[in-house]
């Protein structure tokens, strides 16, 4: 070949090279063909999502030009932001006679979130101002799932039994002084157990939200008489504050739905008034002569939760996935499930940095599957219904990093090095 020749073909290749790997994006992850839903940004669709620095690089419908470290083929399955769990009980310890607070009910939660998709998990009210610095130390700081707190207005926190009707113990200016110290950890104030015919802690968790400016979640019951859950949610609670239990029927409450099957016209203003909604299912709080009757009349949930527990989740909650299951067979759709499991929770709690994939974003995400089949879930009256379909967790990142893979999606398959010898 003569040489101009070849510096001629020279001079249109080299430049096309150049532009080639000049364009090339290098990544550290890049998930293909996963089906994304992520609410904030309204999609619901095809996409590829790359991360690189343990954040979202670049969602698409299609990259190209790119080199990555790991390839995950997500054709068939849901891509969701990780799932915020905003009633948990992590406190876990070896304290006697403390219930939840330091003691064996509670549960380390890297045993437990990772697996099911979650990404973040909110104790609810194990810990109180007195022994929060203990709950740091012991869980926040050692676990791979994001922990944050709602901080009990019960300085000693949910130790059960005599220690929660201690109103002396429920300061509100101590509570708000640990709160507004670790305000990258608490997110809120929770009220819970109290028996007593007052609304004193009720009054003193609002008057910390006000102080700390944190939403209040409630865990109403048990009172004796029973306190009016009218002038709870419509008189007491602020536009941003959290009635969790939703869906219960217990002593000391009136439920959501009456006798009639119908759910309570306040229960409805309460919820445009801005009153949020958590079904945190639990042990004994979810019944589906209250769920279904409530989803029938458009009464649906602002947040998915566990309310995970020793108590609960070997019983009807069992996971957050198995709870979402339920909703979607109650006639949920897939998207508002996810929304009440990532973009809702991340609001309510005010850390929208958290519960959507847009880029820049810190890499917490979700792949699930939906089975389809005969399955049956129970509440926590022990009734039963059937559904086709189930939710299951097939891998799940955080911070950028792989932590739970169900079949070894990321994974080479394995070569046999001896049949060749």
């Amino acid at each position: 070949m003569k040489p101009f020749i070849l510096r001629l073909i020279l001079s249109f290749l080299v430049p096309f090279f150049i532009a080639y790997f000049v364009q090339a994006q290098e990544y550290d992850l890049v998930i293909k063909q996963g089906h994304l839903i992520d609410p904030k940004n309204e999609i619901n669709e095809i996409m590829d999502i790359a991360i690189a620095d343990g954040k979202v690089a670049k969602v698409s419908s299609s990259l190209t030009d790119y080199k990555a470290k790991m390839v995950i083929e997500a054709k068939g399955m849901y891509v969701i932001p990780g799932i915020i769990d905003i009633h948990t009980h992590t406190f876990f310890g070896t304290e006697p006679d403390a219930y939840i607070s330091n003691s064996y009910t509670s549960v380390p939660p890297d045993g437990f979130t990772l697996r099911t998709g979650v990404t973040t998990v909110v104790d609810a009210g194990s810990s109180g101002w007195r022994n929060f610095n203990v709950f740091k130390e012991q869980t926040i700081d050692r676990s791979e799932t994001r922990v944050l707190a709602f901080l009990n207005i019960v300085g000693f926190g949910m130790k059960g039994g005599q220690v929660e009707q201690n109103l002396s113990d429920m300061d509100a200016e101590l509570t708000a002084y640990m709160a507004n110290k670790y305000p990258e950890y608490i997110v809120g104030i929770k009220v819970a157990h109290y028996s007593g015919p007052e609304w004193d802690p009720v009054d003193r968790a609002i008057r910390v939200g006000n102080i700390a400016g944190v939403p209040v979640m409630i865990d109403f019951g048990e009172h004796t008489p029973p306190l009016s859950l009218e002038t709870l949610l419509l008189k007491k609670l602020r536009p941003g504050d959290i009635f969790t239990h939703a869906y219960a029927h217990v002593n000391g409450r009136m439920p959501v739905v009456d006798e009639y099957g119908k759910v309570r016209d306040y229960v409805l203003q309460a919820q445009a008034k801005g009153i949020v909604f958590d079904v945190g299912h639990g042990g004994g709080s979810f019944l589906f002569e209250q769920a279904i009757p409530s989803l029938n009349q458009g009464f649906k949930p602002n947040s998915i939760s566990t309310d995970l527990h020793t108590g609960s989740m070997n019983g009807g909650m069992k996971d957050i996935l198995n709870v979402s299951s339920k909703f979607l067979n109650l006639g949920m759709t897939l998207q508002e499930v996810v929304e009440c499991l990532t973009w809702k929770p991340a609001r309510i709690i005010n850390r929208e940095e958290l519960g959507h994939l847009s880029e820049g974003v810190i890499a917490d995400l979700a792949i699930l599957k939906m089975e389809t089949g005969d399955f049956g879930f129970v509440d926590t009256g022990g009734w039963k219904i059937k559904g086709t379909q189930k939710l299951i967790c097939e891998l799940t990142i955080k911070n950028g990093e792989v932590v739970w893979d169900l079949n070894g999606i990321t994974k080479p398959e394995w070569k046999n090095s001896f049949q060749n010898k």
